[in-house]
């Protein structure tokens, strides 16, 4: 299994229902064999005000145990969407703190 992680070039926004949630020039791109890239942002880009820490946690036998957070956006609330790795493996260590979004349908990571 094979990690690489670097910076995201260009600007990132991540919105929840149109509302923008955070953007940043200082994202890191994850790319992990067999998936696609994932964006982390920086704690400090994103408003945090939007998550809610869940009690839902994942171990990645590559990345480390991974906390949730839920987005209440717009009369509706998106369940475990955001992720991040607190104290992750020493091989991935860049993206302690920083966050990830699942994108879907009411939720976009775009390059701006």
């Amino acid at each position: 299994m094979t990690i690489r992680i670097v910076k995201a070039e260009g600007n990132w926004v991540v919105r929840a229902g149109g509302a923008v949630l955070g953007e940043s020039s200082n994202a890191l791109e994850l790319i992990e064999d067999g998936h696609k890239p994932v964006i982390y942002f920086p704690r400090g880009d994103i408003a945090m005000a939007f998550l809610d820490a869940s009690d839902k946690k994942t171990t990645c036998p590559h990345k480390g145990e991974a906390s949730y957070f839920s987005i209440d956006a717009k009369n509706r609330t998106l369940q475990d969407v955001v992720w991040s790795y607190e104290d992750p493996k020493p091989e991935v260590a860049e993206i302690k703190g920083y966050l990830a979004f699942q994108p879907g349908a009411y939720l976009q990571v775009e390059e701006v």
